[in-house]
């Protein structure tokens, strides 16, 4: 079901940030640990559909879903009855040690919607790091292997094992050593900064891969290899169908388990329920977080069912898969079902048809790219060597903030859209048409028309 709520419009009433955010704002340096990001100073005090108002009643058109977290809006009214339902009967009991029917419900739902063949197990956990340690753990235990690959530029958590396999941001590992040993890393197809300039991506990304297996990391001893179908917070990077499949077959050579983090791309996000459905490849292994429950925290480690064969007390959490959480799900997913995905599908090719020319129209446009509603902007300095512009796209991250659009940036210069799944075609069009407008004010800025 689509929202019915009234189209979002931006409108700023005060001066960003007005007085109760800045308030706030003091509160926050005085108490907050100082190791959060936060691109611009929006203080929320309420959110609805597409709308997100901040303490001074200022209004935005939210394009950043909480993080690609509130899929089906902000409180949407089926989400919110669930939650509240639930929370009137039982709040917590711990799936670690007792049963309630919520925990085999989503998990029945979530096995008709997987990516590959059944029987599906399923593991509960409070976030997607903690599905990613979960699959990382689960992987070591079923192959006796010790290995994991991962890729450069990928986002997996922050949790040490998680971290171990990131791969995004020195500051996000700086000072963490030792990490956890095993991990390893191979380039990530980018068929806009092909690797080494190679006419063939998927090849020079492959022949690291063998590299690695001919020199340091026998594939033998490869338990598991991590792949996101679309490279998050590396930069909305869309590999070639390809490589997937030729992924698919070493790894079945090898008898290494796939594991897709579907942390930010699944539940909808590309179009279809998970990304990896685009590309024709089966994997082993699902996490999932984010948005599958509508802004509630749960984590899924999704696998094929003889893989999840570690005994009683080898991996659990007291508060994963929460009954409240798991009344979310299951209202979020009934709803991805019920017209969502297709809307995500739809909309996102009208955002991207949208902008396809953009390129042509502003200099800073290298390439627009993406899949359903995870669509990314890459801002360069040149075109035609394809400099990376990490300080344009900042600057226009801001500006669209002080216009009322709430966007937020990946990897080292990309502006990724990535508004909850109910937005409409008069939404891409009003958060589009202030993306152009800062668009035109930052070119003459750059060229040195207007002062930075």
């Amino acid at each position: 079901m689509i929202s019915t709520e009234t189209q979002a419009t931006p409108h700023i009433r005060t001066e960003l940030p007005g007085p109760n955010a800045r308030r706030v704002l003091a509160g926050d340096r005085q108490y907050i640990s100082p190791s959060y990001t936060r691109d611009y100073p929006l203080v929320a005090a309420q959110g609805r559909g597409m709308k997100v108002t901040d303490v001074d009643g200022n209004e935005f058109l939210d394009f950043s879903a909480g993080i690609a977290v509130c899929s089906t809006g902000h409180c949407h009214p089926e989400v919110v009855a669930a939650i509240q339902a639930q929370a009137a009967k039982l709040i917590h009991m711990s799936g670690t040690d007792f049963y309630y029917e919520q925990m085999v419900a989503v998990a029945e739902a979530l096995s008709r919607v997987a990516p590959m063949p059944g029987p599906h197990r399923v593991y509960y956990g409070n976030s997607g790091a903690e599905a990613n340690e979960a699959a990382i753990k689960l992987a070591r235990y079923h192959t006796g292997r010790q290995s994991i690959i991962g890729f450069y530029n990928s986002f997996h958590g922050r949790t040490m094992g998680a971290l171990s396999l990131t791969s995004s941001k020195v500051t996000q590992r700086a000072r963490f050593a030792p990490l956890v040993p095993g991990f390893f890393h191979i380039p990530y197809p980018d068929p806009y900064h092909p690797l080494h300039g190679a006419a063939d991506v998927t090849a020079a990304c492959l022949e690291d891969l063998d590299r690695l297996f001919r020199t340091t990391t026998p594939a033998n001893e490869v338990a598991a290899l991590f792949l996101e179908p679309v490279q998050g917070e590396g930069g909305y990077v869309v590999p070639p169908a390809e490589f997937l499949r030729e992924l698919r077959k070493i790894c079945t050579q090898h008898g290494i388990l796939l594991v897709v983090d579907e942390v930010q791309s699944g539940c909808g996000r590309t179009g279809k329920m998970w990304a990896i459905e685009h590309f024709g490849v089966e994997p082993d292994i699902v996490t999932s977080a984010k948005g599958i429950a509508s802004g509630m925290p749960l984590g899924v480690t999704l696998a094929r069912a003889e893989l999840m064969d570690w005994s009683a007390g080898a991996h659990a959490s007291t508060f994963g898969g929460n009954p409240v959480c798991l009344a979310a799900a299951q209202a979020t997913l009934k709803l991805l079902a019920g017209g969502l995905v297709r809307n995500a599908a739809e909309v996102g090719a009208y955002a991207l048809e949208k902008m396809k020319a953009w390129p042509q129209r502003y200099s800073l446009v290298g390439e627009v790219r993406g899949l359903g509603l995870m669509l990314g902007i890459e801002i360069v300095s040149d075109q035609k060597s394809r400099t990376r512009n990490g300080e344009s796209r900042n600057r226009l991250v801001q500006a669209a903030f002080r216009r009322g659009l709430l966007i937020l940036g990946c990897g080292p210069n990309t502006i990724r859209l990535m508004p909850p799944l109910i937005c409409t075609r008069g939404d891409v069009d009003t958060a589009l048409s202030i993306l152009e407008t800062c668009l035109a004010e930052e070119e003459k800025k750059t060229a040195g028309k207007l002062p930075a």
